[in-house]
């Protein structure tokens, strides 16, 4: 059975930081691109970042460049997302979704993803 399980959220003042983390068990981790979206308010989930398994880039969305770097430890079965210079509109649920894909390549779309965690929650006061 997959698990995708996300910690590290909380509630942060607008310029502070936090590191989130997302467990992964029951898949091959290190064949898997692993991505971070995240859920506001009445929005729609949201791609913010993506790692692939092997080589290749991290890809990150335009709101999420210069404040957030996504990572991983495969030894660990573990993706990190951190978030600097939090702001407000940067809360909502952070969630992280495995994707099995070629060597090098991630995807944006939340349609790709075959696994995702329950989530963890951001929240930034201003």
């Amino acid at each position: 059975q997959v698990q995708l399980v996300e910690s590290g959220g909380g509630l942060v003042q607008a310029g502070g930081s936090l590191r989130l983390s997302c467990a992964a068990s029951g898949l091959a981790f290190a064949l898997y691109a692993m991505g971070w979206f995240r859920q506001g308010p009445g929005v729609e989930r949201e791609f913010v970042a993506a790692i692939p398994w092997s080589g290749g880039t991290t890809l990150y969305a335009d709101s999420a460049k210069g404040r957030f770097t996504v990572s991983r430890d495969n030894a660990k079965n573990t993706v990190y997302l951190q978030i600097n210079s939090l702001k407000p509109e940067d809360t909502g649920v952070y969630y992280c979704a495995a994707d099995l894909q070629p060597p090098g390549t991630v995807k944006v779309q939340r349609e790709a993803y075959d696994y995702w965690g329950q989530g963890t929650q951001v929240t930034v006061s201003s």
